[in-house]
Order: structure tokens, then C-alpha cells, then sequence
């Protein structure tokens, strides 16, 4: 069993593969490719592809293929969402983040099974992409950090929660400019971690309206906890334990 925990990013990121013969390099080859991703797509690093974007000296002819992806994906949950979800807040710079990190920890996960592996888990500052379950994953109480709302069992996909309970208000309803309201948290589950965190970004962008949304999205199961302490979640959540916050 091969285990490794490092800090990239801004969060930990922890690896476990189950599998007795992927070599070592592979977990080398996602750090990697990590770090890689922080270096090109950080809006905070003034060299970065992101930032020279941002200040014109990169037009978009002259991007990289994966970050035209990225920016094309965020263009299109903006369309979908009608504005609450921005990646060009007024008064800010661009800032990709809330899809660059479940599509990079994604892509991560793929470089995982082209070496082979068939049994892990990559977890990401708590978005998860998992393979070869059954697996446990935990989603933390939005007001109680040692707490759980919810277990849910996972086996081939990903899930990934957005909530205020990290960084407080950072999900900003790009139609107002203020921070989103109307949820606690958001959970979304996918069969790729590129669309279970755009989507669970998205739809707490959107507010109480954002479940349905959400619910409505291609292959995205939810479990959400709205300001009231409700629970709001889709028939086909795999809950493996209870289902309330409480």
C-alpha cells in the first residue's frame, strides 16, 4: 500500500493506493502535476499563466490548451448559472480556482490509472476521487468541526462539498457581489471531480435556488444543508448513515 500526504495548493492533499504494484513515480508524477497547476493557474503569483492573462500580456491565442479548458469551463457554468458563478468578479482579478482544483486533482487521478493503479483514494482538502471501493467518505458538519452530517459511501467517482466553514464567505453570487446566502453547505457527487466541484461551487453561488440546480445537472447526485439546519437531498445519494444535521 503506498500512503502520502503533502501540502499543495493550500490545502493537504493525501494519496492512498491499495494496489501492490504501482511504482512509486506515479505518486511523484500527481505531486507533480500539482504543483504544476499552482505554479501556472494561481491567481495569486504574479508570473503565473493565469495573472499574465489577466493583465493582457497573454492573449488568448497564446494560452495553453489547459488553461483555454479551464477558462471554457467557467465561461460555461456562468452561462448556466446566469452570472452567479464568475470567475471575473467586478473589482477582482480572474480567479479560475473553483475549477482548477477539482480539475486538476481529477487529471491527477488519471495519470493514477494510466500507471495502473485501480484502488485509491485522492483527497484534496476534503474533494475526494476515489476508485476500487467500496470506501467511506465523510462530509463534515457545516457548524460543528467535529461533527459529521453524513457518511456516504463511495466507489468508483468523486464528491467535493463547498461551505463557509474554511474560509467563511468566499463563494461570492456573481449577479449581486455579495457572498452567497441561502445554504450552509453544498455536496455534490460525480463520476468526475472536475464536475462535482464546479457544480457544488456553482450551485452555492446560487443559493437556495442552487439544489435544484444542481439536482438537475447530468450524472450529479446532492446533499445539501441550507441555512435552516435542513437537509435537501437527491434519491440517488449514496447515504451510508444518517441523513440529518444535526
Amino acid at each position: 500500500m503506498l500512503h502520502r500526504v503533502e501540502h499543495v495548493m493550500g490545502f493537504p492533499v493525501s494519496l492512498r493506493v491499495d494496489d501492490e504494484h504501482v511504482p512509486e513515480p506515479a505518486a511523484d508524477a500527481v505531486f507533480a502535476w500539482l504543483r504544476e497547476v499552482d505554479a501556472r493557474f494561481s491567481p495569486y503569483r504574479p508570473d503565473s499563466e493565469v495573472c499574465r492573462h489577466d493583465r493582457g500580456e497573454l492573449e488568448r491565442h497564446e494560452l495553453s490548451d489547459d488553461l483555454v479548458e479551464v477558462l471554457d469551463l467557467c465561461e460555461h457554468y456562468r452561462r448556466a448559472t446566469g452570472g452567479a458563478f464568475d470567475a471575473r468578479l467586478p473589482g477582482r482579478g480572474l480567479d479560475p480556482n473553483a475549477v482548477v482544483k477539482g480539475w486538476s486533482v481529477q487529471r491527477a487521478a488519471d495519470l493514477l490509472r494510466a500507471a495502473g493503479a485501480r484502488r485509491f483514494v485522492l483527497n484534496a482538502g476534503g474533494d475526494v476521487v476515489a476508485a476500487g471501493g467500496p470506501w467511506r467518505v465523510g462530509v463534515r458538519h457545516p457548524e460543528y468541526a467535529d461533527k459529521l452530517c453524513t457518511v456516504l459511501e463511495l466507489t468508483d467517482g468523486a464528491v467535493a462539498t463547498s461551505a463557509r466553514y474554511e474560509r467563511g464567505d468566499h463563494i461570492v453570487d456573481g449577479r449581486t457581489g455579495r457572498p452567497a446566502t441561502g445554504l450552509l453547505s453544498m455536496t455534490v457527487l460525480a463520476t468526475s471531480l472536475t464536475v462535482a466541484d464546479s457544480v457544488a461551487t456553482a450551485a452555492f453561488a446560487l443559493g437556495a435556488e442552487g439544489v435544484a440546480w444542481a439536482a438537475a445537472q447530468p450524472g450529479c447526485e446532492v446533499f445539501a444543508v441550507d441555512t435552516a439546519g435542513q437537509v435537501l437531498r437527491t434519491e440517488g445519494f449514496p447515504v451510508a448513515s444518517r441523513s440529518r444535521a444535526a
